[in-house]
């Protein structure tokens, strides 16, 4: 869970992705005038975990403050809605796909009425609200968010349910933000989305809009992209991944397993080949490209072979960004009604998961060792290199300045000179 925003009459707390961590910051700004208490909660419903800690978050907020109005916002105010509306803390609900339309905020809908049916057909693209600066209060990263929802329909994912199909923001308004926050002195913006390579405008596709950003806007010094969807890098977006110094060597996956036969039950669109032979060209064309990936552990019918596949693929690429989700069933989802593993069998795979990406890292990690590096700092004295490697900063070091590291060892997991 992320931090709620500084005590005031408007408290967020956002748990879950960077696409709601983007999100909530948009909504700090958009209710900064709010005069009476009001703590949002903006919800995740990923796992079962996730709404379990949405239940333990908003229980927080009415202990916290007790005096506050509770509003959940988020996926699992849509697809745990009627769960939620129930819980005596909760005041009252604002549907996921309107939670940045200030209208929304107006009269937020009383917990007992049921989800709007006008959510599934949203627009090809995000609605054009005027957005408020958002206030980055927990990074000095700025998440952008650029595309919300999904055409797709992975057996395991709910998301759908939470945040409806597909659509993209235009180039000319996503440019006009990221404009903005690099004159606020930014120096590094994150394109967030839930299936960000999906993002189009008028037939364009992400690649253009990263070029497009690159160039109209050229005191910008980093473009992160978050989690992409292997089978959609074309040949635009691939070229600046590893010829365009500005845009970060980082490719973060949304890989979700090593074996074939688990991924078509996932119905993933692409198979492990077709991984391998991504990363293995995004390294040929730059050596210094790190991969992350979203690896789950424990999907239905996953056999002790399947999980080896797992394991040996996060060292066949390597993975040293690695997110290990254990597998949840997700009511309404097909792969909720495929046999199930047994919860300690789930729990100890991911663990071994966990330790293989651990392992990766502590690998390439110590191969980091003599190599300058520019780091972006954070406000608790660590900061993030261009291919995501964490740092130790030399005390003092202002947060959001970018400065020249060269490490010499590596002390509790960070990397320090």
């Amino acid at each position: 869970m992320n931090a709620p925003s500084p005590r005031g009459a408007v408290e967020v707390i956002s748990l879950g992705c960077r696409l709601n961590l983007s999100e909530s910051e948009h909504l700090r700004a958009l209710l900064a005038d709010t005069n009476a208490p009001l703590t949002v909660v903006n919800s995740c419903a990923v796992t079962q975990a996730a709404v379990r800690e949405t239940r333990r978050a908003i229980r927080r907020a009415r202990r916290d403050r007790p005096e506050a109005r509770i509003v959940v916002t988020g996926c699992a105010a849509e697809v745990e809605r009627a769960a939620l509306a129930a819980m005596p803390e909760v005041d009252a609900l604002v549907a996921n796909t309107a939670k940045l339309d200030p209208a929304a905020w107006h009269r937020p809908a009383a917990p007992a009425i049921p989800r709007p049916a006008a959510h599934t057909r949203a627009p090809a693209r995000l609605t054009a609200h005027t957005r408020a600066p958002a206030r980055f209060t927990a990074h000095t990263r700025a998440f952008v968010t650029v595309q919300n929802g999904c055409d797709h329909a992975c057996t395991f994912c709910v998301i759908p349910q939470g945040r409806g199909p597909s659509r993209s923001r235009p180039i000319a308004a996503v440019v006009a933000e990221i404009a903005a926050l690099a004159d606020a002195g930014i120096a590094e913006v994150v394109l967030t989305g839930v299936d960000l390579t999906s993002w189009s405008d008028g037939g364009q596709s992400l690649g253009h809009l990263v070029r497009a950003i690159l160039a109209a806007v050229p005191g910008l010094p980093r473009l992160r992209l978050s989690s992409l969807d292997g089978i959609e890098i074309d040949d635009a977006l691939f070229d600046l991944l590893t010829h365009e110094p500005r845009v970060m060597p980082h490719v973060h996956l949304s890989l979700q397993h090593g074996a074939d036969l688990i991924l078509k039950r996932m119905r993933r669109r692409h198979l492990r080949q077709d991984a391998v032979r991504l990363v293995e060209r995004l390294h040929a064309a730059r050596p210094d490209i790190a991969i992350g990936a979203d690896l789950i552990a424990g999907f239905p019918t996953e056999t002790p072979a399947h999980h080896a596949e797992n394991l040996s693929i996060i060292r066949a690429l390597p993975v040293v960004h690695g997110h290990v989700f254990p597998y949840s069933p997700r009511p309404g989802t097909p792969a909720a009604r495929m046999p199930q593993l047994p919860p300690p069998v789930i729990a100890a795979r991911a663990a071994e998961l966990r330790a293989a990406v651990a392992e990766t890292r502590a690998i390439w990690l110590h191969s980091l060792i003599g190599t300058p590096l520019s780091v972006l700092a954070e406000r608790d004295g660590t900061g993030h290199a261009a291919n995501f490697a964490r740092a130790k900063l030399p005390a003092g070091t202002p947060a959001g300045t970018l400065i020249d590291l060269t490490p010499t060892h590596i002390t509790e997991g960070l990397l320090a000179s």
